[in-house]
């Protein structure tokens, strides 16, 4: 509007000079503006609802992942990009530019096949190569996988552990993918609640147009965009915080320790609360060789009825209920003498430290 009214009109000769004055001068203003206030509303950002993580799928692509970048750093909020392998073998630039403007980097296959219908060892590859290329042009290796199509099975979850990854899917599904209005985006966000996913893509102009109005209904609705926890897979605080918001503050982690080992042992486990909230907790388990490596451990403890694993990671859960045995996942591969590794899970009930024990049988 500002454009137009300086070059048309009758009075042009006349106006133009004290127009072209207003107008720089409310360019500066605007300008001064936006750049002392954007950190300020950032920071003051009220996330008292929760957060949620907004994922960006098939990145990266010359044609639209820098004007994606620029509307997602524009809007104060950071994001989860799944690229696929070869696109970021064949545009380091802008995996390192998604980087560089704070964005979280996810693994999303090397070709974006239908990794349920390969083999283990091409479902390997497809991983292990997208692992090794984001990890050459950015330093680090993701530590999160979304499979394409979503889909997935029990030898994809498999492959998965070994590499040290954490499977996400969604919670919500723009439909940006299947020709979604800009108007449609924004509605499908308009559903996310504390701690849920929403997929979208890196390659839809219609999707780009929808960040600003997806952002400000966040915040209308005290939510933030955070990163995806690699331990639940669930949307948390960018620094890692929890999800949901605890009422309180967390408790002090605490320990127990199992007994020494004896006969069959071989191990120790011990359990660390690490997070609570009301209706639930986060614990860790650290299980640790003894003085000679082993392939195989089992971990079992016992707890008040009420409390039950909704989650589970780093281990398989063969038990339920009061009693609880979780078993390492994979049997290729020792834990040295005196080597240690964890797994993790979030439960319903009230936090609870039990003491377990732990076996190499």
């Amino acid at each position: 509007m500002i454009d137009s009214a300086v070059s048309t009109g009758s009075g042009r000769s006349r106006r133009a000079p004290l127009r072209k004055a207003l107008v720089m001068s409310a360019i500066g203003i605007v300008g001064a503006a936006l750049t002392v206030a954007l950190p300020s509303t950032a920071a003051a950002a009220d996330c008292s609802a929760g957060y949620v993580g907004l994922t960006f799928d098939d990145g990266p692509n010359p044609s639209n992942t820098t004007t994606l970048l620029n509307t997602l750093k524009a809007n104060g909020v950071r994001a989860t990009m799944f690229n696929i392998g070869q696109n970021a073998r064949n545009n380091p630039s802008l995996v390192r530019a998604q980087v560089d403007a704070g964005m979280w980097i996810g693994n999303h296959s090397w070709t974006h096949p239908h990794l349920t219908q390969m083999s283990g060892s091409q479902i390997q590859s497809e991983l292990q190569q997208t692992q090794q290329a984001i990890q050459q042009i950015t330093g680090s290796a993701p530590r999160l996988f979304r499979p394409p199509y979503g889909e997935t099975n029990t030898t994809l979850k498999s492959i998965e552990q070994q590499l040290g990854l954490r499977e996400i899917i969604w919670d919500v599904d723009s439909q940006d993918w299947n020709g979604a209005s800009t108007a449609q985006i924004v509605q499908a966000a308009s559903r996310l609640q504390n701690g849920q996913i929403i997929l979208m893509h890196d390659q839809y102009a219609t999707t780009v147009a929808a960040i600003p109005q997806i952002v400000a209904n966040l915040r209308s609705r005290n939510l933030c965009p955070g990163m995806i926890s690699p331990s639940t897979g669930r949307a948390v605080a960018p620094d890692g915080g929890t999800t949901p918001p605890p009422i309180s503050p967390s408790p002090t982690p605490t320990t127990t320790p199992s007994p020494p080992p004896s006969g069959q042992g071989g191990c120790t486990a011990t359990i660390q609360t690490v997070n609570s909230w009301p209706g639930g907790f986060q614990s860790n388990v650290t299980v640790k060789a003894g003085s000679s490596a082993i392939s195989r451990w089992t971990v079992t403890w016992s707890w008040p009825s009420g409390q039950s694993i909704t989650q589970l990671w780093g281990g398989a859960l063969s038990g339920s209920g009061s009693s609880v045995t979780v078993r390492n996942a994979t049997y290729n591969g020792s834990l040295g003498a005196g080597a240690s590794t964890t797994f993790g899970f979030t439960a319903n009930g009230t936090a609870a430290t039990p003491t377990p024990s732990c076996g190499t049988a």
